[in-house]
């Protein structure tokens, strides 16, 4: 139901900055350590994950993989840097 509402969220130039910085957050895969998480969940209680989207070709399943493993590297060194300054 929200997303018959985004053009109210988008009335001014802050909310179209937040939106573009989300948009470039999502592609850059930072996040997608949750995806990976989801996965192993779904794994773990014997439940496939159901999805709306159509299924990955080759190209995209690598692309998105590749994106998961910077998202853990990166998740990784954050979490070795706070171990270190702690």
């Amino acid at each position: 139901n929200a997303s018959h509402h985004i053009l109210d969220y988008l009335n001014n130039y802050f909310g179209l900055f937040t939106l573009w910085v989300a948009n470039l957050i999502e592609f850059s895969g930072l996040l997608h350590s949750a995806y990976v998480i989801q996965l192993l969940v779904g794994l773990l209680a014997g439940q496939p994950i159901e999805s709306n989207d159509e299924p990955r070709t080759g190209i995209e399943t690598v692309f998105f993989w590749f994106r998961c493993l910077i998202s853990l590297a990166i998740l990784g060194f954050c979490i070795a840097v706070t171990m270190v300054a702690l």
